[in-house]
């Protein structure tokens, strides 16, 4: 057929919680925090399974994320494929690899759970290799191919989520997600990697109203932060005030007599929670030690702490 085929979904079990959108060192991205183990024990911060209308509404912006990089991909010519990104030995065809891969792992889930159950059990026996694998797998491809297999693998899933009955829950890494859940996470993979892919292209994108998906996993995550490093998460909420990316609305979130909190621009946050910018390199600003805390080691995803991208004086030092 002139080219690898495409490669079987291989899944880790040893990340159990950890898969979905995620962002896992530098650049790469392990899974949105949906279901999450913490060494207290389990915490379940998955998306509740929402009115009709409101899912509806999540899967269009879903939709809408993934046309945006799609859009840009699309026009590349097959030596482009090969650019590298921020993630360490990622290209763009491995960017878009993982998004693949990641679609047809949830696909899976909503269509076929007792595969999903069988994937998991043969993913034990790859214990440390399964992100890169499934990538460099993926950008073996041919890159029409390779663009193929997203733009299948998104629209089958899109179709999936939206079939599913009010109140659906799918298997997971962790607990089951709702229909909402997993097409948050996916909305936040997509963005984070087509981050990763605008950013290697030196091409440049407006930030939109989708970013409160991002905003509100990675606020949900910060207990999870704490956790994972072995800290003890605050025991109080914080106030979290972010300019929305019209300059103009504000997107609070937390109660407003919080002690501690963070403001800043939504789109900075959202970069500095997914490890695609320092915080250095961003005008987010802690009120409060635990807040302050925070911000140095925030992560949207689920799995092992990351230790995100350098400062821009750091790099430009090199």
């Amino acid at each position: 057929m002139g080219g690898p085929s495409r490669p079987r979904l291989k899944i880790h079990a040893s990340t159990l919680a950890c898969f979905l959108t995620g962002c896992h060192a530098p650049g790469h991205s392990r899974c949105p925090l949906s279901a999450v183990r913490c060494p207290g024990g389990e915490r379940t911060v998955s998306e509740p399974a929402g009115p009709t209308d409101a899912v509806l509404a999540v899967l269009d912006d879903l939709r809408a994320e993934g046309g945006e990089l799609d859009a840009l991909v699309g026009e590349l010519s097959p030596a482009q494929w090969t650019t590298p990104t921020a993630a360490p030995g990622w290209t763009l065809a491995h960017q878009i690899a993982h998004l693949a891969w990641t679609d047809t792992a949830a696909l899976l889930s909503v269509t076929d759970p007792d595969a999903f159950a069988d994937e998991v059990e043969k993913a034990v026996a790859s214990p440390d290799t399964f992100v890169d694998d499934g990538a460099e797998a993926g950008a073996l491809l041919p890159p029409a191919e390779l663009l193929s297999w997203w733009r299948d693998s998104r629209v089958q899933l899109q179709d999936a989520l939206r079939a599913a009955p009010a109140g659906a829950r799918f298997p997971w890494y962790g607990p089951p997600m709702s229909t909402a859940s997993m097409a948050t996470g996916r909305l936040m993979e997509t963005w984070a990697h087509g981050e990763d892919v605008f950013d290697a292209l030196g091409r440049a994108r407006r930030p939109t109203e989708r970013l409160r998906h991002v905003a509100r996993i990675g606020i949900r995550a910060r207990d999870y932060a704490f956790s994972v490093r072995g800290l003890t998460p605050p025991a109080e909420e914080f106030r979290i005030e972010l300019t929305a990316p019209d300059g103009e609305g504000l997107w609070t979130y937390g109660p407003p007599n919080a002690q501690q909190g963070v403001r800043g621009d939504a789109l900075e946050f959202c970069l500095l929670v997914t490890q695609r910018l320092h915080r250095d390199d961003t005008s987010v600003r802690a009120e409060g030690p635990d807040a302050d805390r925070w911000l140095d080691i925030a992560q949207a995803f689920a799995g092992p702490a990351g230790p995100g991208r350098p400062p821009r004086s750091a790099r430009g030092a090199r």
